[in-house]
C-alpha cells in the first residue's frame, strides 16, 4: 500500500525554471497563431472545436520536443490518420460514444503501425465525432482545418525551438563509426545491449533511443570519473604495502593489484612522492 501511495507523489523535473518558460511561451504563441489563422479562414466555432488538440501537440512540441511523440511526422501523420479514420466511424456508427472508442483503439494501431504515435491525434478523432455540425458534417473537408493547424503549430515550433536553441527535430542517428563501437563495448555496453534492453522493456518509452544512448554513456562516464576522484590517496597509501614505480608495466601492476585486497596502487617517483594511481576502473 505504502508503494503504491509513493507512487502518486511527483518525480522532481531534471529541467530549470528558464526551460518552463521558454516552452511556455512557445507554446502560447504556436496556439495563437494556429488558431488566429484558422479563425480567419474557417471561423471561429471550427477553431475552438480543435483547441484542445493542439493545445496538447503545443506541450509536446515545445516542452518535450527531443521525445518521439513530438517528431513532425508524429503530428502530420496523427492528424491525418486520425482524421480519416474518424469519418470512417461516423460513417459507420454515426456520432456516438462507440464511434468515438472505435476510433481512438484504431487510430492508435494505425500510428504505430505508420510510427507516429501522437496522443493528441486521439483527441482529434473524438473531437471530430463529437462535434457534430461545425466538423463531422463537413466531411473530408474537416481535413482542411484540421492539417491547417498541425502544419501552422509544426511551423511555428520549427521556427521558435530552432531560434531559442533547441534543435527541433531531432536529427536521426548516423552509423556509429568502428572506433566508436569498440569505444561503447570496452565502457560496458553496446548499441546490441541497448537494442536488447529496450525489447525486454516492451512498453512506449517517450524518448529517442539517441538520446536515452547518450545518457547511459554519460552516466557511465561520470560514474568512472567519480571513483576516480573519490580516492583517498592518504588512505590508500596506508592501507597499501605495494607502489608502483614509473618502471612498472601494465602487467606488473595487474599482477600487484590481484595479489592485495586493495583496488588501488600508488605510483611513485623516484623521491617516493606519489604522482598517480592506478586502479582497476582504469
Amino acid at each position: 500500500m505504502k508503494t503504491l501511495l509513493r507512487s502518486f507523489i511527483p518525480h522532481s523535473l531534471n529541467t530549470h525554471p528558464a526551460e518552463w518558460s521558454r516552452a511556455a511561451l512557445g507554446a502560447c504563441l504556436g496556439i495563437f497563431i494556429s488558431a488566429l489563422l484558422s479563425r480567419q479562414l474557417f471561423g471561429i466555432d471550427v477553431t475552438l472545436h480543435l483547441l484542445g488538440p493542439i493545445g496538447a501537440s503545443a506541450v509536446l512540441l515545445f516542452a518535450v520536443s527531443t521525445g518521439a511523440l513530438a517528431q513532425p511526422w508524429s503530428i502530420i501523420g496523427s492528424y491525418l490518420i486520425s482524421t480519416l479514420v474518424a469519418l470512417l466511424c461516423i460513417r459507420l456508427f454515426g456520432n456516438t460514444i462507440t464511434a468515438a472508442s472505435v476510433a481512438v483503439c484504431s487510430a492508435i494501431v494505425i500510428m504505430c503501425v505508420c510510427r507516429c504515435l501522437h496522443p493528441p491525434g486521439a483527441a482529434v478523432a473524438i473531437s471530430i465525432i463529437t462535434s457534430k455540425q461545425e466538423l463531422s458534417a463537413l466531411g473530408l473537408q474537416v481535413l482542411f482545418p484540421v492539417m491547417l493547424n498541425a502544419i501552422c503549430l509544426l511551423i511555428v515550433a520549427l521556427v521558435y525551438n530552432n531560434l531559442t536553441r533547441v534543435r527541433y527535430p531531432r536529427a536521426q542517428a548516423k552509423t556509429a563509426p568502428e572506433a566508436q563501437v569498440a569505444n561503447s563495448e570496452s565502457a560496458g555496453f553496446n548499441t546490441q545491449d541497448l537494442d536488447k534492453a529496450l525489447d525486454d522493456v516492451g512498453a512506449f518509452v517517450d524518448v529517442s533511443r539517441e538520446d536515452l544512448e547518450t545518457i547511459l554513456h554519460k552516466t557511465e562516464a561520470n560514474a568512472q570519473h567519480r571513483n576516480r576522484t573519490d580516492i583517498d590517496t592518504e588512505h590508500i597509501i596506508s592501507r597499501s604495502t605495494n607502489s608502483l614505480s614509473l618502471e612498472h608495466s601494465v602487467a606488473d601492476a595487474m599482477k600487484m593489484l590481484a595479489g592485495q585486497d586493495s583496488k588501488y596502487l600508488p605510483v611513485l617517483d623516484a623521491d617516493r612522492k606519489v604522482i598517480g594511481i592506478i586502479s582497476l576502473v582504469d
